[in-house]
């Protein structure tokens, strides 16, 4: 039962932190998951994928499937409302503050700052799970050409079909990881 306050705990910083939406979780779930070993940086990528193609918030999505893959049904439950109850708190205590403020500049300022790190900690995210799918890790040294492959296709189908529907793209990559198991 300490194993699940600690993830209860550590998903509940995540999402007191974690300003930005779901992809801004990914930094925190990746320290999470080479602290603790609860999941590995294929793991991650495989949740990301996952979430991104289920709907619902992605955070929640991956701090569901995290704790049910540790704890059941019980764990899952745990972890999603240790990461969705700050959001519920600080949204509690701000609302009727928030009419006041909003047009202060303090508070324009504070936002504005935010921004660039939101955008850090994605890129961050980005590149790291980038790696993963291509290299496995860090070493470098093994290159998956499939994966890459299907990157550049999809990639190019992107540049030069724009108006096609994202969620092609989504079933096309479920169709291509199940029939390729990657």
């Amino acid at each position: 039962m300490t194993k699940l306050l600690l993830m209860f705990l550590e998903f509940f910083k995540t999402g007191l932190f974690a300003v930005g939406g779901g992809l801004a979780t990914i930094p925190f779930l990746r320290e999470i998951g080479v602290r603790y070993g609860w999941y590995t940086m294929s793991d991650l990528s495989t949740m990301i994928a996952v979430s991104e193609s289920t709907p619902g918030p992605m955070g929640v999505n991956m701090a569901s499937y995290v704790g049910f893959s540790q704890y059941g049904v019980l764990g899952s439950i745990i972890v999603t409302l240790g990461l969705i109850l700050p959001s519920l708190i600080i949204i509690c205590i701000i609302a009727n503050f928030l009419e006041k403020f909003k047009e202060a500049e303090l508070v324009q300022q504070i936002f504005a700052g935010l921004k660039p790190a939101v955008v850090a900690f994605i890129a961050v995210a980005t590149i790291d799970i980038l790696v993963t799918t291509l290299f496995g890790d860090y070493t470098f040294s093994t290159f998956h050409w499939k994966q890459f492959i299907c990157l550049f296709i999809l990639l190019a189908l992107s540049k030069y079909k724009p108006k096609l529907h994202p969620i092609w793209f989504i079933v096309a990559s479920a169709v291509i990881g199940i029939v390729f198991a990657f």
